[in-house]
């Protein structure tokens, strides 16, 4: 099957976070028809599997996700959405760039590459997760990746597929993702009548400077391959009950993008002693969704490097922009990671679409990164 055939039978699933509804299935069929060994890791309601051709190291594995996000507002699609459709050399469909699209040309080229070269002196993996786009990713590659260290397993090159491109496909490469740390608080006040503040205690007022101090404060300025760290209130609610109430509690929801310069203890230590200076005990829920990671330099990188100069004559911008991946929780293993896949345009949109010609050019990249890894 070509790329754009393996496209169309993995639009067919709706698999929408966390369901896989059937792609693993049919990429396991593939896979192993193709000589690779599977391994399911399903961890309900999320499924996972890891599959291998070869028994010798390096290992390199190809990483990706089979769930979608929701389609949204249906009536806004031009295509059905679970069904792909061309129009001239774009491909419409839930999933044609985040991440389907990819899966089908790393499917493709590791099918080609292991014919080609049935003894090559290593072996190539793949770990597909259901679990990448919801809240439900601790089901998924973090589990997994335990499991295999358990096995003895150890990857030493991950490709991930996520849409890193920005116009054409190439152009970019993702070496690393900044760390995301994200705070549940809840502050208690007491209610009371806004005629007498003096009987109550305002929740709002009383965090009021401490957001102010910790929203521009300069964390630090970032290094040669991140931006600075960034804290984000995403959410905060209080009151509302009456326009003369006093509230008397107050939520809120907050996020620091991190870089190498700052650790999870250092970023909670910090917010923590903010708000005790202000006189405040505020009870704080944290959840680390990943450290930062990056890959500055390694074979993985050259190989990727030279596979994008030598098909597409050009230089790619090394990059660590962006939210988060699954590329977080390969990383700490130990593991040479980067990130190469189509263009991310439409991504998350109604009328997500993906050019077939650059999914052709990606499963060049993705073949050549294999020649070149076990050359």
């Amino acid at each position: 099957m070509d790329i754009r055939s393996l496209l169309a039978e993995l639009i067919r699933f709706d698999s929408i976070t966390p369901t896989d509804a059937g792609c693993q299935n049919m990429m396991i069929n593939y896979l192993e028809s193709a000589g690779f060994q599977c391994q399911r890791f399903d961890n309900p309601p999320v499924a996972n599997f890891f599959a291998r051709y070869g028994d010798k190291k390096p290992l390199l594995v190809f990483a990706g996700h089979t769930d979608v996000v929701p389609v949204g507002d249906l009536g806004k699609w031009h295509t059905d959405p679970f069904e792909l459709t061309q129009i001239g050399d774009m491909a419409y469909g839930r999933g044609t760039a985040d991440m389907k699209g990819s899966l089908a040309a790393m499917m493709s080229a590791a099918r080609r590459f292991v014919t080609d070269y049935p003894d090559f002196p290593g072996s190539l993996g793949f770990l597909i997760t259901s679990g990448e786009e919801g809240d439900d990713y601790d089901l998924g590659t973090p589990y997994v990746m335990s499991e295999l260290q358990k096995q003895g397993i150890a990857i030493d090159y991950c490709v991930v597929g996520e849409p890193s491109s920005t116009s054409t496909v190439g152009d970019l490469i993702k070496i690393g993702r900044r760390g995301s740390l994200t705070g549940q608080l809840t502050l208690h006040g007491k209610q009371g009548h806004v005629a007498y503040p003096h009987l109550a205690e305002n929740p709002i007022h009383r965090i009021s400077p401490a957001l102010l101090e910790l929203t521009s404060k300069e964390w630090d300025q970032g290094n040669e391959h991140f931006p600075p760290t960034s804290f984000q209130v995403t959410h905060i609610q209080s009151g509302g009950a009456a326009g003369n109430i006093i509230p008397g509690e107050l939520h809120l929801q907050f996020n620091v993008r991190f870089s190498t310069e700052q650790s999870e203890a250092g970023l909670r230590a910090a917010v923590e002693d903010c708000f005790e200076r202000h006189g405040l005990q505020p009870l704080i829920k944290w959840r680390l969704s990943g450290n930062p990671f990056l890959t500055a330099r390694g074979k993985l990188l050259s190989a990727c490097m030279q596979s994008i100069q030598t098909l597409i004559g050009k230089e790619p911008v090394l990059s660590t922009s962006g939210g988060t991946s699954d590329g977080r929780f390969i990383a700490p293993y130990g593991v040479e990671v980067i990130e190469l896949g189509p263009v991310n345009a439409s991504i998350h949109q109604v009328n997500e679409c993906v050019s077939l010609s650059e999914l052709d050019t990606l499963g060049d990249l993705y073949y050549e990164l294999c020649r070149l890894i076990f050359q």
